[in-house]
């Protein structure tokens, strides 16, 4: 029996022919990326950080040297094949130091962009949930804190003494507790901002019939929060903790320089620019290279967080 094919059917399926084939989001997401040139190479910039960084005791391994080694017969070398970069005032070669300082910024800036993230993510999530008299105290206590000047805030937190607050003695002269102390010190000051983007997007989110229909079906509100709600808002977070790591590399190097961020002998870009202040003078380059440092991560990170803004807004695909 021969098949009838009503010329209403041959146009839709001339139509449907001509019609590109769908693509998956993360394709669209890359096209939309790519197209911002700045975003590309701060991109590309923080990889190359990112392969030193991680490759640091390979490349010292492979040049023979030691970057906490002192020499006080090799202070102040000029660039040479052995130093390409020079020495600094305790005869170390700064460019083995400013790669091991790349380790502690980059370290500092993605470990608590992370954790400051998922703090305020929680909060959040929560405040927009249950709304009412949960919201206003949240958002009420998130607006004092915004309100406190951060630098200050900052100081004082890293000025505490460890011992005084019960750290054993040996654990609070431990070179690693700045480090660690400073990503906590960051993350509980720096939450905010995560805080009321992910409750606006909550608060647009509980409203839209795929979460009235899984309440609707008995589920739970941590299933709610973090299964229909949270990847819808993955998107605001993660452009959001692009931006925000940039401005974290910023406040570690500024607790560093002023004495209070992470402690010698651990290399920090900001602890090296500190050690260079006394003499920028007589050595400028000994400031030059870790502010040029500190400048290109955070541009580039700024860069990124741009470009991924435009890549996750659809809006952007018309332009």
């Amino acid at each position: 029996m021969a098949t009838v094919i009503s010329p209403e059917t041959s146009i839709r399926s001339a139509d449907d022919a001509a019609l590109p084939p769908p693509t998956r989001p993360a394709l669209l997401i890359w096209r939309r990326f790519r197209r911002h040139k700045g975003a590309l190479i701060g991109a590309g910039v923080l990889i190359f950080l990112a392969l030193l960084a991680i490759f640091a005791p390979a490349i010292a391994g492979w040049r023979g040297q030691d970057h906490e080694a002192v020499n006080l017969f090799n202070r102040f070398q000029p660039a040479s094949a052995e130093h390409p970069l020079g020495t600094d005032d305790l005869g170390r070669d700064l460019l083995l130091r400013l790669i091991y300082g790349g380790r502690i910024s980059l370290f500092v800036g993605l470990v608590t962009a992370v954790l400051t993230a998922s703090i305020g993510t929680v909060i959040g999530l929560i405040s927009g949930w249950y709304g009412g008299r949960v919201d206003a105290f949240l958002m009420r206590f998130c607006d004092g804190w915004i309100s406190l000047p951060l630098l200050p805030v900052l100081i004082v937190l890293a000025a505490v003494d460890p011992t005084k607050v019960g750290l054993p003695a040996a654990i609070a002269k431990s070179p690693d507790l700045s480090l660690y102390r400073i990503v906590l010190i960051i993350a509980l000051v720096a939450w905010t901002t995560s805080a009321r983007l992910v409750r606006g997007v909550t608060l647009t989110l509980k409203t839209r019939d795929f979460v009235q229909a899984a309440v609707a079906q008995g589920a739970s509100t941590a299933r709610i929060l973090f299964v229909h709600i949270l990847p819808n808002a993955l998107s605001p977070i993660l452009v959001a903790a692009t931006l925000a790591s940039g401005n974290i590399i910023l406040l570690e190097s500024t607790l560093s320089f002023l004495g209070l961020g992470i402690q010698p002998p651990v290399a920090s870009w900001g602890n090296i620019l500190t050690n260079a202040q006394e003499i920028i003078w007589s050595q400028p380059m000994q400031a030059i290279y870790p502010g040029v440092l500190i400048f290109a991560t955070v541009i580039s990170l700024n860069f990124v967080g741009d470009g991924l803004q435009d890549a996750f807004d659809p809006r952007t695909e018309g332009r």
